[in-house]
């Protein structure tokens, strides 16, 4: 093998041509190579170049703020975005909605499985993920502004079914991270949370003939590894920057985390109370729909609680959590370390965790919900004044056998609190999040009845679930009016179930 040249982080954005495509690898901060794109950044503010680019990325990769794929939203460096989550950078979100570059928003998993077609010379990637979505061309095609007008979605049928081909194209550059290299190039994940996509991604660009690009925090002998810890074979690798500790966080909230990348029992550890209120109130009912031995994913923000309720109860063993990034086992990190697990049993690449998840792997998973209309269907990908993304959302949520949304009944200024056997409303949200028909269909109601999914909807005040007709109203908190503090919050009205419960008290303890 040739020895791989060792080269700085300006020179690798040097190598970057206008008009290159570009795929970068990681998870929120998680394997992310912040040193990389931020070098880019700057190379184009100092030269004018690279422009044009087409940015193409599974997992959202940022802070919200400044870091990760916020470097690329500067006007001009960026001619096209294909994209599985968008919420993490919103300086990139902004030249979409000012439409200043065209945009595309896919489900991640099908990105992260992109890569292997573009890898093998195949035309693409064929899914069901995401028909009857915004993504399905009858719809959108996938497409976030009026500049956005290629097709890069195809409805195919075959033997009767239908299908969705998310079509193949040429990568030219790869920036990927990992812990060590060697001087062949062999890279190793020694202190990374997640291996992301990053075969996939090495694998696809190599055969295209183009550029893969490795960030890691250290050099190390030559045959000194375990040939199977190499995640990146040098075959694959064209230049390695050594980075700065400060661009090489294990998350954007932790410099290293030693948890993140070992075994351990997890019912040792101890997780905070979630404190009282809604989001207690929610994740303890969704609690409740968790059966022994279930596969489960958590979605960041309030499912994440769900986590907190079984290890309260001393349950947290009786399931198995897993996070669309790669970790099986374990407990999910939250926040700027979402991505990662403490003690998981194992780490698989992004790619195979979306295809147990598409195949019907998971027994249940818990999502967020922005807001809902009467069909069932739930937006959290598009807004009139933003642009969040799908990320893992379509996947997990079309293929679990039973999905559960989660969050608070109107959004807003919502405040609560549980007193003498009743909950009370002091200050109701500004935003009812059940409307008549959301402004992006994200997960479709009517593809879930068709596939007789499970669909429930848990809020503080009121549960539904989904039937043949629309959503049906079968819990309701005590204390709480029916008209004034649920039907008069609804763009709808709901089926009222004919045995309409009383939420248990124990949700609310």
């Amino acid at each position: 093998m040739e020895k791989v040249k060792v080269i700085s982080a300006s020179e690798a954005a040097a190598m970057i041509e206008n008009g290159s495509t570009v795929a970068i690898g990681g998870f929120v901060g998680c394997a992310h190579p912040e040193g990389l794109t931020a070098a880019v950044e700057t190379y184009f503010l100092e030269n004018g170049t690279p422009r044009g680019l087409t940015l193409v990325y599974a997992a959202g990769q940022g802070d919200g703020k400044t870091l990760g794929l916020n470097h690329f939203g500067r006007e001009g460096m960026l001619k096209r975005v294909v994209g599985g989550h968008w919420n993490l950078a919103p300086a990139m979100g902004q030249l979409a909605l000012d439409n200043k570059i065209e945009a595309y928003n896919f489900p991640q998993g099908v990105i992260s499985q992109l890569f292997r077609e573009i890898a093998a010379g195949n035309p693409g990637r064929l899914t069901h993920v995401g028909l009857k979505t915004f993504i399905d061309p009858r719809n959108d095609g996938g497409k976030l502004n009026k500049r956005t007008t290629e097709d890069l979605v195809e409805l195919i049928e075959i033997d009767g079914r239908e299908w969705l081909l998310y079509k193949a194209f040429p990568v030219n550059i790869g920036l990927l991270r990992g812990t060590s290299s060697d001087s062949f190039g062999n890279i190793s994940f020694e202190n990374e949370v997640i291996s992301a996509e990053v075969m996939a991604i090495a694998t696809a660009v190599k055969n295209c003939g183009g550029k893969v690009i490795v960030q890691v925090e250290r050099m190390v002998d030559d045959y000194s590894r375990d040939p199977k810890s190499i995640q990146i074979p040098g075959l694959y690798v064209d230049a390695v920057v050594i980075s700065k500790p400060s661009e090489h966080m294990q998350t954007y909230a932790e410099q290293f985390n030693p948890n993140y990348v070992r075994q351990g029992d997890i019912s040792s550890l101890t997780l905070p109370r979630m404190e009282d209120g809604p989001r207690r109130y929610i994740a303890k009912r969704a609690f409740q729909e968790i059966c022994s031995e279930d596969i489960v994913n958590l979605g960041i923000g309030l499912p994440e609680g769900v986590a907190q309720i079984a290890m309260e109860q001393g349950k947290i063993d009786d399931m198995t959590l897993t996070v669309e990034s790669g970790p099986i086992g374990g407990i999910p990190a939250s926040g700027l370390s979402f991505g990662a697990s403490t003690f998981p049993h194992a780490i698989i690449d992004q790619p195979y965790m979306f295809d147990f998840y598409d195949g019907g792997g998971l027994d249940i998973a818990f999502l967020g919900m922005a807001e809902s209309d009467r069909s069932g269907n739930v937006n959290v990908s598009k807004f009139s004044d933003r642009i969040a993304g799908v990320g893992g959302f379509m996947n997990i949520t079309q293929n679990a056998k039973k999905v559960v949304f989660t969050g608070t009944f109107t959004a807003g200024g919502l405040k609560i609190a549980f007193k003498n056997g009743k909950l009370e409303i002091i200050n109701e949200g500004r935003v009812d999040k059940f409307v008549n028909s959301v402004e992006h269909v994200t997960f479709s109601g009517d593809y879930a009845r068709e596939n007789k999914q499970t669909v429930m909807y848990i809020t503080e005040r009121a549960i539904f679930r989904l039937t043949d007709s629309g959503l049906e109203l079968i819990e309701i908190a005590p204390g709480i009016d029916l008209d004034r503090d649920i039907l008069g919050h609804m763009g709808f009205k709901p089926q009222i179930s004919d045995n309409l419960k009383v939420m248990s008290l124990t949700m609310f303890e």
